[in-house]
């Protein structure tokens, strides 16, 4: 698949069918991130994959929305505090850049598996600490539901323009 195509492919979905997904996809979309590069080669990821109602109910919990209830699955990246990269000059934690990385690798391979996904911060990260009993170097960054895309629930959002990101010096 054309790398741009896929990019633009990929969006929120916010509808899922309950289908299971196969093994197969999932090993490759983690291999996928397996790959990502991130500040000094740390790889200071750990994904936790909410698939048993009781792991479900947990993730729900910090995010309550219907919409999406129906996914098989949840992933909550995470990372290892103890593990992340810290600049010399002024100790910037690079943890949220290197997961950053990594989840974007998860969606974009989803999407090349025809899976939906959508990047969730909006969540009480207490809460996924509290359920899933994450020991205190495990900082919760991301949430995404993973499932086959029910029906699309609204029109893709509109891109910026290029000349309105873009600044030549």
């Amino acid at each position: 698949m054309d790398f741009l195509y896929l990019v633009k492919k990929r969006h929120s979905v916010r509808n899922y069918l309950t289908d299971e997904i196969e093994k197969e996809k999932l090993e490759y979309i983690f291999e996928c991130a397996r790959h990502a590069p991130s500040a000094a080669n740390f790889q200071p990821w750990h994904f936790y994959i909410a698939r048993s109602e009781e792991a479900k109910k947990a993730v729900f919990e910090s995010y309550p929305r219907r919409w999406m209830e129906n996914a098989p699955l949840y992933i909550v990246a995470c990372g290892n505090i103890d593990k992340s990269w810290k600049r010399g000059y002024d100790r910037k934690d690079y943890v949220d850049v290197d997961i950053a990385i990594a989840f974007e690798h998860i969606c974009l391979a989803a999407e090349e598996q025809g899976l939906g996904t959508c990047w969730i911060a909006h969540f009480d990260p207490a809460i996924i600490i509290e359920n899933l009993e994450l020991p205190s170097n495990m900082v919760p960054i991301a949430i995404t539901p993973l499932g086959y895309p029910g029906e699309e629930m609204g029109e893709r959002t509109q891109r910026k323009n290029a000349e309105d990101i873009i600044e030549f010096l």
